[in-house]
C-alpha cells in the first residue's frame, strides 16, 4: 500500500511540475519579446539576403513591439553567422535569415560547416523565393532550351558554362546537365559579379543566375533568355518560357530565404513569430516590394517550412552526388 501511494504521489508531483513548466513557458511567450531581437544575416550588408533581412526587421519591429536589429555576420559562405545563431540562447531573441545556401546546399558541399540545419534550428517561416534564368551570349545561334541542347550535342565539349563554384547557380547548371545529358565545360568563378560580367561580354556561352540579377541585362538585349526555372512563368518576363514548358520535366530551381531560430525555442514563440511574419508577407505593400526585387513571397506554417527544407536538401543532395562536386 505504501509503495502504491508513493507512486501516486510521484505521478502527481510530475504532473504538477510539467504544469508549472507549461505555465512558465506560456507566461514567457505572452511577454515575449522582453528586449530587442537580434536578426543574424550571415552575409555582407547590401546583398540580396541582407535586403530581405532588413525588410523582415522593419515589419517585425512593428509587429512585435520591440526593435529588431540586423546583425551581419558574413564569412565562409554564411557558415560563420549561422554557427553564431545556432549557439544563441533559444528564447526567441536571436533569429537567423536562413537561405538555400546555409540551410540546404552548404552543409552538403563543405566538409564541416559546424552545424546541422534541422538539428540546430527550428524553422519559423518561409519568406520568399527567386527563380533562375538560363541565358546565353547573343552570338550563340540558339533561342530555346531545346535548340541549346541540340547545339551542345552537335558540338560536344564546346559549350561552356560560367558560374561561381559551389553556388546554387552552379548546381542548377549541373541539374541542366543531368536532365539533358549534354556535355558542358564549366568555367569556375569566385563570385557571381565576374561571371555575369563575362556573359555580358560574351566571354562565356551560357549561365544561370537569379532573374533579379539578369532582368535589366535581358531587357537591354545584352543576354538572350532561353528559359526560367520556376514552375510558372514570371510576371517580370512573361515572354520567357519555363524549363518545364520547354520539355525538361521537373526542372525547377529557386534561391529562397526564410527565418529560423535556435533549436529549443518554445513552440508558442515560434508560432507568434510565424503569425507576425505571415501577416507582413500577406500585406500588399510587402508583396509589391518583394516583386520589385524579382522575388515571390511564401507563406505557411513552421511545419511547412521544415518539410520544404528537408525536400530541398534531398533534391540537391542527389545532384551533388551525381556531379561529384565538393568544396574544401
Amino acid at each position: 500500500m505504501f509503495r502504491f501511494n508513493a507512486m501516486r504521489l510521484l505521478r502527481a508531483a510530475a504532473v504538477t511540475v510539467l504544469a508549472l513548466i507549461a505555465s512558465a513557458v506560456a507566461v514567457s511567450a505572452q511577454s515575449y519579446p522582453t528586449k530587442p531581437v537580434r536578426l543574424v544575416v550571415p552575409f555582407a550588408a547590401g546583398g540580396p539576403i541582407d535586403v530581405v533581412g532588413r525588410l523582415v526587421a522593419q515589419w517585425l519591429s512593428s509587429g512585435l513591439g520591440q526593435q529588431v536589429i540586423v546583425d551581419n555576420r558574413p564569412g565562409a559562405s554564411g557558415a560563420i553567422g549561422t554557427r553564431a545563431a545556432a549557439a544563441a540562447e533559444p528564447d526567441g531573441h536571436t533569429l537567423l535569415v536562413g537561405s538555400v545556401t546555409t540551410m540546404a546546399t552548404g552543409p552538403l558541399l563543405a566538409k564541416n560547416v559546424g552545424y546541422a540545419p534541422l538539428r540546430d534550428f527550428v524553422p519559423v517561416a518561409a519568406l520568399a523565393s527567386t527563380p533562375f534564368a538560363l541565358v546565353v551570349a547573343p552570338r550563340l545561334p540558339v533561342r530555346t532550351p531545346q535548340e541549346l541542347v541540340a547545339y551542345a550535342r552537335a558540338n560536344p565539349g564546346k559549350l561552356n558554362f560560367g558560374t561561381p563554384v559551389g553556388t546554387l547557380a552552379h548546381l542548377t547548371g549541373e541539374l541542366f546537365r543531368l536532365k539533358t545529358g549534354i556535355d558542358l565545360v564549366t568555367i569556375p568563378y569566385k563570385g557571381a559579379a565576374t561571371a555575369v560580367t563575362d556573359i555580358l561580354a560574351a566571354e562565356v556561352d551560357m549561365t544561370f543566375e537569379p532573374t533579379s540579377v539578369l532582368l535589366a541585362h535581358i531587357h537591354d538585349g545584352l543576354v538572350r533568355p532561353l528559359g526560367i526555372t520556376s514552375a510558372a512563368r514570371s510576371p517580370l518576363m512573361p515572354f520567357v518560357p519555363t524549363m518545364i514548358e520547354s520539355g525538361i520535366a521537373g526542372f525547377t530551381s529557386y534561391s529562397w530565404t526564410g527565418i529560423v531560430a535556435p533549436a529549443g525555442t518554445p513552440a508558442v514563440i515560434v508560432a507568434r513569430l510565424n503569425a507576425a511574419i505571415n501577416a507582413g508577407l500577406n500585406s500588399p505593400e510587402m508583396a509589391s516590394t518583394f516583386a520589385k526585387l524579382g522575388a515571390e513571397t511564401k507563406t505557411g506554417t513552421p511545419q511547412d517550412f521544415a518539410a520544404f527544407i528537408a525536400e530541398e536538401t534531398q533534391k540537391w543532395a542527389a545532384i551533388i552526388k551525381s556531379s561529384g562536386l565538393k568544396l574544401d
